[in-house]
């Protein structure tokens, strides 16, 4: 009964650090896609008023 539960726990244990992992890449999934449209959006505003300061 005691290896049992061991086997449990550790499983349990690797689910929730997976489980936490899946969730902290999908949030900076959504972060980068945010982060390259403002890049983008920057870019078409820069090329568009014809500034060509570096």
């Amino acid at each position: 009964m005691s290896i049992l539960f061991v086997i449990i726990a550790i499983v349990a244990i690797i689910l929730a650090i997976t489980g936490g992992l899946v969730h902290a890449l999908s949030f900076l999934l959504w972060v980068g896609i945010v982060l390259l449209v403002l890049a983008v959006i920057a870019f078409l505003i820069r090329s568009i008023s014809g500034r060509r300061s570096v």
